[in-house]
């Protein structure tokens, strides 16, 4: 028999998953009688030195388990780590964590974070709808600010065209093709994300840059030309809130542009840091001693990497009166995504979450965080996204993965479900309903193509020319509309990478990038979205209530939601068939009958 410990479930520790600094914690370790327990204690302790041993004490006991339990509290947030150590009549070990299982000497450590007690997320973000556009591609209200524009740059005549994805005669991908999409067009469609109940819309970059991505920014206080002005950005975000939308945009902070105004490789500003020493800015950027080479983002030289930390450069984009941060939440703004945050320095998000929140307190500060950002290592420093208070969510990109990776078969339901939980239990409640969970992203390919079974073509020309058949997409299709019924019921806020709704499909960037394909989108798709989108923005239990999720065999699973005394049933199968027991009240399904869930099938219930 084994000694029994699971951290998710109530009855081996609660409060479930994280805790405030002095909020008590009780421990329930379920001992065997063949073990002749004689005495069993919490080792528990921290990376910064911190260590407490506390015994645990009979407290019950069901035949042939005794119980033994502890309770404790912590003072000072930070992550912790704990295990047990066990001793019997022979001998004593230590009791570790193995999946959701216990293991003598040898397994992981079982972790909890402390919060600090006044950490609190903002409630328009709690369990939003999302909509992601990258603003070149999303809707064209006439061309604007071509006089404007950083050369040289090319414009597509026509909206279905392919992005440039082939190098110049230089070798070098410029990136400089447009199609034209801007502020104004955006705004003329917010009454098409309002029919989708989308909440909140995040921007790719939109501050001028060279590039179509707008990641190698050139001036952070003025909008991209082509996107339009100042003036339209405040319009867009008058409009949008008008309507119950907010407005986040993409903080690029870890690097500029090399043609930026600041950087100024070409010269064309005349105080650049790359050609005056005595540059404002040239204490933003890394220079070897002679000048001539810098440090750059990833090796790419025309990204120069910023020194976050500089002073100078903390007060242009967050401590002056009209810093960068400043100056777009006054404009409308309601937060930012960070881009690459793993490689923000903790007390840079630190110093921006609290300006932001003093700026406006109900804006949002959301990570780019590809991994479990509950504890994870960047540049060998132990993160502090949550326990330090930096970030209100990250993008769930956990989700993601095992959401794919179910419905292509490649791993059975118990692992999607251990992935749900285990960030249930890793990320603070407050986080959890803010998670942005997408299906596809600007640096991801298309979720429709992902979910076909063709393998990928070998060559860029091949993937650039690429469209599923009507077989492929056929069961693409079947699977996709199965994850967004994920997306849509598992904790957090689904987020639509624009026209994956319309059917779009595409391998890695720049083909994940086409223009929307306005007026052609699959009628079929965009309804489902329409209906599922609305009965989660009606339903507060889909949107903030406790989950609970098991596998039902290999090929489905349970989602349990729950919120002030409503619990809603959600279940989804790749599988043949799979039989419910006790569905009373059918509240969204399909491939749903007589009790049978049919393959690629899912349904919302009552029991």
């Amino acid at each position: 028999m084994r000694i029994l410990f699971d951290s998710k479930k109530i009855e081996h520790k609660r409060p479930f998953g994280c805790i405030r600094e002095l909020e008590r914690c009780h421990l329930s370790v379920h001992v065997p009688d063949c073990c002749a327990c004689e005495s069993i204690a919490l080792s528990l302790f921290s990376e910064n030195g911190f260590a407490l041993t506390v015994p645990m004490a009979p407290e019950g006991r069901v035949a042939p388990y005794t119980y033994y339990g502890a309770d404790f509290t912590l003072c000072t947030a930070g992550l912790y780590f704990y295990s047990f150590k066990i001793k019997t009549k022979t001998s004593a070990f230590t009791l570790y964590k193995r999946g959701d299982d216990t293991n003598m000497e040898a397994g992981d450590l079982w972790q909890i974070s402390c919060l600090p007690a006044d950490f609190h997320t903002p409630e328009h973000f709690k369990g939003a709808i999302y909509y992601q556009i990258f603003p070149d591609r999303f809707y064209k209200d006439a061309v604007v600010g071509k006089e404007s524009k950083a050369t040289p740059f090319v414009l597509h005549e026509r909206e279905d065209d392919t992005p440039v994805y082939l190098p110049d005669e230089k070798g070098i991908i410029q990136n400089c093709d447009f199609f034209g999409g801007n502020l104004k067009g955006i705004t003329k469609k917010l009454p098409y994300l309002a029919s989708l109940s989308v909440t909140a819309i995040y921007l790719n970059p939109i501050f001028e840059a060279y590039s179509n991505h707008r990641y190698d920014t050139a001036n952070y206080k003025r909008i991209d030309p082509l996107l339009g002005t100042e003036e339209d950005f405040r319009t867009l975000c008058k409009e949008a809130h008008r309507l119950g939308i907010r407005v986040v945009l993409d903080g690029v902070f870890s690097h500029t542009g090399s043609e930026s105004r600041y950087f100024d490789k070409a010269d064309r500003y005349g105080d650049g840091a790359f050609h005056h020493e005595d540059s404002p800015y040239h204490a933003w950027y890394q220079f070897s001693e002679d000048g001539k080479s810098y440090t750059s983002w990833w090796g790419i030289d025309t990204l120069p990497a910023t020194h976050e930390l500089c002073p100078s450069y903390l007060d242009y984009i967050i401590r002056n009166e009209d810093s960068v941060v400043a100056h777009w939440l006054r404009a409308g703004a309601d937060g930012f995504r960070l881009d690459v945050a793993d490689e923000l320095p903790d007390a840079f998000i630190d110093l921006l979450r609290r300006r932001v929140k003093e700026v406006k307190p109900d804006a949002v500060v959301i990570g780019e965080v590809w991994e479990d950002a509950s504890n994870k290592i960047s540049y060998s420093e132990r993160r502090r996204y949550f326990t330090g208070a930096e970030l209100d969510a990250v993008m769930n990109y956990p989700f993601r993965d095992a959401i794919i990776a179910f419905l292509r078969g490649d791993a059975p339901a118990a692992a999607l479900t251990s992935t749900v939980m285990t960030v249930c239990e890793n990320y603070p409640r407050e986080v959890v309903p803010c998670l942005m969970n997408s299906l596809s992203t600007h640096d991801t390919a298309r979720i429709l193509t992902l979910l076909s079974t063709v393998p990928t073509p070998s060559t860029r020309d091949a993937r650039a020319a690429y469209r599923l058949s009507d077989e492929d997409k056929a069961l693409a299709l079947e699977r996709l509309l199965a994850a967004v019924f994920l997306q849509f019921t598992l904790p957090g806020s689904p987020c639509i990478y624009y026209g994956d709704e319309a059917e779009m499909e595409g391998y890695e960037d720049p083909f994940n990038r086409r223009f929307y394909p306005w007026g052609k989108e699959n009628a079929d798709l965009l309804a489902f979205h329409r209906e599922i989108a609305a009965l989660r923005a009606q339903s507060k239990t889909l949107r903030l209530g406790d989950t609970r999720v098991r596998a039902l065999g290999e090929d489905a699973l349970l989602i349990r939601r729950e919120w002030e005394g409503e619990v809603l049933f959600c279940a989804v199968t790749r599988g043949e068939s799979v039989s419910l027991e006790g569905v009373k009240e059918v509240l969204f399904s399909r491939g749903f009958k007589e009790g049978v869930l049919s393959r690629y099938g899912f349904i919302i219930y009552k029991e």
